[in-house]
């Protein structure tokens, strides 16, 4: 990678995308990332001010400000992790919300997003054919608005300013970078999870009666789910027209940054299914969005984990997430299994701090993994424990 913008809230930015690259072109397989997760007062401020789920649309410059708090705290860390917001406000809700449905928010204090979902839309079929995408719709006005806000809080700085900051570069050179487009950045801004196929239909009817009309109606699920590519491709086209690539590549939020357009895909309605059922209704639509676009990645809850082989072999499929759920032991206590099952695929996983400095001095853990390790005490401790995962080997 020749040229990076600057990011001033990651000094050592240009080491983490160089391990990125290799990484999510599989050529450091016998390496770890991490990403360390420490306590922030960011956090503490959230969680005071939404002592309570249930909230309203939140105002979009107060989240860019959280962001703006939250990833400069972590400019110290020396870990693997970009600086970057996500647009949670958006990441099932507006979906639904386009096409007229209740868009409903919950604050999520443990990370600090705002996360939203919608009731479904249809009482019957009969409403389907008369759903078309608005582009003055209140909710794609709003989608608009947060990401524009969010684009221009993360801009760090004027060209001049950025000249005196970074004194080892001549303001020539600074002026030469921004003529080619380049510039200088705080943070990114993340891609956000798209909510087509079955999810799609979710929105539409509910979970039990896209499950039933997959049986009764497929001819009619089947269009529902051409509506829904049609929409998710429009609404992600439009945060890359908007939003731009970073270094030619697309943010993520547990993948941390990809080269190429890339989108989150989501298997969720499967994850209660078969490995048939999958193959019948899920592939297909979760392979034509990602090769529309660069590629995508997924997550897969802790009850879909019987979809792993299937899943990793998704055409365009660049990593998965292994979520964790009650019931079910720990991704990453059974992680040499669930990479068996997978593949040289990259993986990210959560880790407990304790288990993952355990695992690490024991060489214990598998390569082609990106471990976000919870409760990490401090950041002294963190970047301590970073000089160890740059030198593992498997």
């Amino acid at each position: 990678m020749d040229f990076i913008p600057e990011l001033t809230y990651k000094p050592n930015a240009r080491v983490v995308f160089e391990r990125l690259i290799r990484f999510y072109d599989r050529s450091s397989n016998d390496r770890i990332l991490a990403v360390m997760l420490v306590p922030s007062p960011a956090l503490r401020d959230f969680q005071a001010a939404y002592p309570h789920p249930e909230c309203g649309y939140p105002d979009p410059a107060e989240r860019a400000d959280f962001w703006d708090r939250y990833l400069q705290e972590r400019a110290v860390l020396e870990d693997d992790s970009l600086p970057l917001a996500y647009l949670s406000e958006f990441d099932q809700g507006l979906y639904g919300g386009l096409f007229g449905g209740e868009v409903r928010f919950l604050a999520h204090p443990d990370v600090g997003w705002i996360s939203s979902m919608v009731p479904p839309l249809l009482t019957d079929w009969n409403g389907l054919e008369q759903l078309h995408i608005d582009s003055d719709h209140p909710w794609w006005q709003r989608y608009l608005r947060q990401m524009r806000i969010f684009v221009e809080r993360s801009r760090a700085q004027t060209v001049e300013a950025a000249s005196r900051r970074f004194s080892n570069e001549s303001a020539e050179d600074t002026c030469h970078t921004e003529a080619a487009g380049c510039r200088f950045y705080k943070w990114g801004i993340s891609h956000f999870i798209l909510i087509d196929g079955l999810n799609f239909v979710f929105e539409l009817v509910g979970a039990t009666n896209a499950y039933l009309s997959v049986e009764e109606r497929p001819e009619t699920v089947r269009r529902a789910i051409d509506l829904g590519y049609e929409l998710n491709v429009r609404v992600q086209q439009t945060f890359f027209e908007t939003v731009g690539l970073f270094a030619g590549g697309t943010f993520s939020n547990f993948a941390q940054w990809m080269p190429g357009r890339i989108v989150s895909e989501s298997l969720d309605p499967f994850h209660m299914t078969s490995v048939a059922y999958f193959e019948k209704w899920g592939r297909e639509p979760a392979e034509r969005i990602m090769n529309a676009f660069d590629g995508g990645v997924i997550h897969i809850h802790a009850n879909g984990r019987h979809l792993l082989p299937a899943a990793a072999t998704l055409r365009g499929l660049k990593a998965i997430l292994l979520l964790d759920d009650l019931g079910y032991p720990p991704a990453f206590d059974v992680l040499a299994d669930l990479k068996a099952k997978t593949g040289e695929i990259p993986l990210a996983v959560f880790a407990e701090y304790e288990k993952f400095v355990q695992r690490l001095s024991r060489r214990e853990l598998p390569g082609g993994v990106l471990y976000q390790v919870k409760n990490v005490p401090d950041v002294a401790t963190a970047n301590r424990l970073m000089k160890q995962v740059r030198d593992y080997r498997v």
